[in-house]
Formats: C-alpha cells, structure tokens, sequence
C-alpha cells in the first residue's frame, strides 16, 4: 500500500457532500477538498450565495463544485437533498454535516420556537437523518481500507459548563440550545460510528473552538479577532487552513481506520480556559 504523503493524504476523484458549504466553515472545508481534485456538492436554503461560492471554487480548481438548495431543518428537507444527490451520483463518499444554527438569548426569556426547536433540529436531527438518507451511497463498494466518510462538526462548546459570559453573545444573552445541541451530536457521533462501522464507513466529529463565520461575525465585530483570541494560548483564532487540514485528514486513506473520535480544534483554548477566554 502506498504511504507516500501525495497518496496518503488524497482525495482526488471524491465525491463529498458538504451541508453548509456556502460560507464559513462549511466553505473552507468545501474549498480544501476542490483544490485536491474533489468532486464537491454544497448545500444550504440561500441560492445566492452557493452560487457565488461554487464560482469561487471552480475557479481554483482542479475539482468541481455544485450546489443543492436545501432546508435541512426537516427530514423531508434531508431526504430531498439525498434524493437530488442521488439523481447525480451513485457513489458518495464523503458527508460532513456541517449546517448549523445559534440562538442567544436571557435565561428567563427564550423562544421555544427559535430558540430550542430549530437549534435542535437543525443541529442534531439533520446529522442523523441526512446520515441515514445518503447510508447507501456511503457504504456502496467500501472497504476496510477504504471506508465511507462522515464529519460532524460539532463545537467546544458542547464540553463547556457555562452557557453565558461568551464574547460571541451580548450582555446577558446565553447560549443554552447550542451548547446542549452540540453536547448531542457528540454523543451522536459515537452511535453513528458504531452502527456504521460494519458497513465500513467511518464518523467522526471536528469540535472548533473560535473560527470566522456567520456565528462568530458578532463578537468579531466587536470584539475583533486579538479581542477574542484573549486567553488562547496561541493568541488567535482558527484559520482556513487549520480547519482543512483536519478535514483532509479525516477523510483521507490516512484516517481510514479513525472513527467514533472527536477532535477538538482550538489551539488548547477550552482544556487551557486561561483568563478571558471564551
């Protein structure tokens, strides 16, 4: 079996599916695998933006991007965005579940609706129903050596105790659903890893810490990212780059025998918790 790095580490002629994959870490993740030669479909509810991205993308090169509107707040939204997949691949060999949604808000005054219904759907229920959905197509002519891939990207937040005093809220405003949905795809994470692993595909979740998206445009608005680097023992935030490398990794031949694993991506900030940390 060939270990040189070029080898080790590819994932030319892929097909990936990145929920979304229009901005932030969904767009990184989507970038790095279309620059080495994946075949990559992003999705999400706005048009305009996929399409921009997907421009951007192709572009670069040398893989290919292409969108699927979709709302995956739903099963049924999951199930038509497997089914559009389905019609353009027989074989899908990367997932990563990385739509999302926050919603801060004072302990005494949160919206069921907004603020625990979507936040829940969204980001734990889209994970197992998109999951089961594109299960045929994931496990379709895999190996041991050469298994389907899943990534969950989950947040540190998830392993935190406190659900307020974040500079990525204001004031008073807690994050109570987020912390509480991504605790949850954690632990989804570890079942899908196990239910699949007999069918050779792999799960694994990416737990960020700080990185530029459409959660964190707040506090870096006001905050700036020295701001909220305050406290990180590498004094900044997550960059484009850190994030592809893990999910290059992850979907790589090197990872094939990596599942059921949670890796947490921050610089050491949420084990170090050093004064003024998020």
């Amino acid at each position: 079996m060939n270990s040189e790095a070029k080898s080790l580490f590819g994932v030319k002629g892929k097909v990936a599916v990145v929920t979304g994959g229009g901005s932030g870490i969904g767009s990184m993740i989507a970038s790095a695998f279309v620059q080495n030669g994946a075949k990559v479909y992003i999705a999400s509810r706005k048009e305009k933006q996929l399409q921009d991205m997907c421009e951007a993308l192709n572009k670069k090169g040398p893989g290919s991007c292409h969108y699927v509107v979709a709302d995956l707040t739903t099963k049924a939204g999951c199930d038509s965005l497997a089914g559009k997949i389905k019609e353009q691949e027989s074989k899908v060999h990367i997932l990563v579940n990385n739509s999302g949604a926050s919603w801060g808000a004072p302990y005494s005054n949160v919206p069921e609706k907004e603020g625990w219904d979507k936040i829940l759907s969204l980001n734990v229920k889209s994970i197992f129903y998109l999951t089961a959905a594109l299960t045929p197509l994931l496990a379709k002519d895999a190996t041991s050596f050469d298994p389907g891939r899943v990534i969950n990207i989950s947040s540190v937040a998830g392993f935190l105790s406190t659900s307020t005093g974040s500079k990525l809220a204001d004031g008073d405003m807690g994050l109570w659903s987020y912390g509480t949905s991504k605790a949850a795809a954690n632990h989804l994470t570890v079942l899908l890893s196990t239910t699949l692993a007999p069918k050779f595909i792999t799960v694994n979740a990416i737990c960020p810490g700080v990185f530029p998206s459409k959660m964190t445009a707040f506090g870096i608005k006001k905050h700036g990212e020295d701001g909220l680097a305050v406290g990180n023992p590498f004094g900044r935030i997550g960059h484009p780059r850190d994030m592809a490398g893990v999910a290059l990794f992850l979907v790589s031949p090197a990872a094939a025998y990596v599942t059921g694993n949670h890796v947490i991506l921050d610089g050491s900030g949420m084990h170090s918790r050093l004064k003024g940390n998020l």
